[in-house]
């Protein structure tokens, strides 16, 4: 239980959102469940391990049996990367989901990034020559819903991820808050594409002001070459039980996916620790598994975190330079100082949106664009996918829904029913970060 439990700001708190209904990105929170960093950087948790995010690009015909123990029999390069690619996503998740915690004592509300906001960064590994540079370039392209597009690329390995993400929660009667994701990833490497949604969440702990992230429902990996990764999340029971539990299934393709019997491999264990993974070995309607062998140990792959410039160096977009002075007075325990400084740089935005508005102009998008998968799109004047569209493709082979949906929701699914649903999502442009002459690295 935190220490702020029991006091009159954080029982005001509660009062306030257990009848609150509307965007949570507005609810004001007590200054000391806030954190000093700005949601516009949780991109970088994607490439954390640069070892992990570069693997699948190193395994090739000859060397493919010698990435995973001789247990797994891994017959081909396709399987290869998939476990490559699977095990890079698990890793993913103790960044993206509970690293805070271990940091900060108990998750904390992140700053609302401003439209237009930036974070640039990039790992040099400067350890393993064979890597080269991985560069992240993240831009909040949406305030109202926030919404922030990102891109993760390798031109060394020829390796490139893109996506974004929006989310929209609400408390429930027990003050638990539930999480939809919106949004998805796609990582290219070289040849080959993989499709990846994140999954829906919860937050516990609430009411004794220690909150922390709990997984919940399932992600999808979809590759190209047709094999899908199926990943369901389950918590810690009330009497029982391990807390970020996992169990991810590895098929041929999304067909064998609807039986459970058909996996190839099995992996289980806990995101935020230890894993393990066997082979399923069938003979006719006999199902055997090979000896279960470490998958991966979250604990024992410290991040790596990346090199971002001085903020005296920085644009005044940049997230850690605009908001200097609000998270020094977070880290100072300044309330007051909080408040003046947040609300200073939350009124020069809404100031900056009503001259937009009076000038009939739009704010322009530095490095993404919306693309309209609608048929036909919803104005003829939106841009709209190419033939050989990637998300296209992957979506059809996993049956995935193009629509503006809670990610990892399928075609006839309940919210892929909805009438009026939009299908517009965000793309990185690389000829406008090529072209870029302000940001810098």
């Amino acid at each position: 239980m935190s220490q702020y439990a029991s006091s009159s700001t954080w029982t005001s708190f509660l009062k306030s959102i257990a009848s609150f209904n509307g965007d949570l990105s507005t609810l004001s929170a007590p200054p000391f469940i806030l954190s000093p960093v700005s949601l516009s950087e949780f991109s970088q948790y994607w490439a954390e391990h640069p070892d992990l995010f570069l693997q699948p690009s190193f395994i090739n015909e000859t060397n493919y049996k010698d990435e995973f123990p001789p247990e797994l029999e891994v017959e081909s390069q396709d399987v290869a990367r998939m476990l490559s690619v699977t095990k890079w996503f698990i890793s993913t998740l103790k960044s993206q989901y509970c690293s805070r915690n271990e940091s900060m004592g108990y998750e904390k509300k992140p700053l609302n990034p401003f439209l237009g906001e930036l974070f640039v960064g990039k790992w040099e590994n400067k350890a393993n020559p064979d890597f080269g540079e991985t560069v992240l370039l993240s831009e909040q392209v949406s305030h109202h819903p926030p919404i922030t597009a990102y891109s993760i690329f390798n031109d060394k390995n020829n390796v490139k991820l893109q996506g974004y993400n929006e989310v929209k929660a609400n408390f429930t009667k027990s003050l638990m808050l539930t999480v939809k994701q919106y949004g998805h990833t796609i990582l290219d490497i070289q040849d080959e594409s993989y499709l990846v949604t994140p999954p829906p969440l919860h937050i516990e702990g609430i009411l004794v002001a220690s909150p922390f992230v709990e997984l919940e429902g399932r992600s999808y990996i979809q590759a190209s070459n047709g094999m899908v990764c199926v990943v369901e999340f389950s918590g810690r029971g009330y009497f029982s039980g391990k807390k970020n539990t996992f169990k991810a299934r590895i098929y041929s393709n999304n067909e064998d996916s609807k039986n459970s019997d058909n996996a190839l491999y099995t992996i289980r264990g806990q995101w935020s620790g230890s894993s393990k993974i066997c082979k399923n070995i069938k003979d006719g309607k006999k199902i055997t598994t090979s000896e279960e062998v470490i998958f991966y140990d979250a604990d024992r792959t410290p991040a790596e975190h990346l090199v971002v410039k001085p903020i005296e160096e920085q644009h005044m977009l940049e997230s850690r330079k605009a908001w200097k002075a609000v998270a020094d007075a977070i880290i100072g325990n300044d309330f007051d100082g909080i408040t003046v400084a947040k609300t200073e740089l939350e009124e020069t935005q809404r100031e900056l949106r009503k001259e937009e508005e009076a000038k009939g102009i739009r704010w322009q998008r530095r490095w993404f664009n919306e693309i309209d998968y609608a048929q036909p799109p919803a104005d003829e004047k939106n841009e709209v996918p190419t033939d050989n569209d990637t998300f296209t493709s992957l979506a059809t082979l996993l049956n995935l829904s193009l629509k503006n949906v809670p990610s990892g929701t399928l075609v006839g699914d309940k919210d892929d029913k909805k009438e009026d649903l939009t299908a517009v999502h965000w793309r990185f442009k690389r000829d406008l970060w090529n072209s870029e002459e302000e940001i810098v690295l």
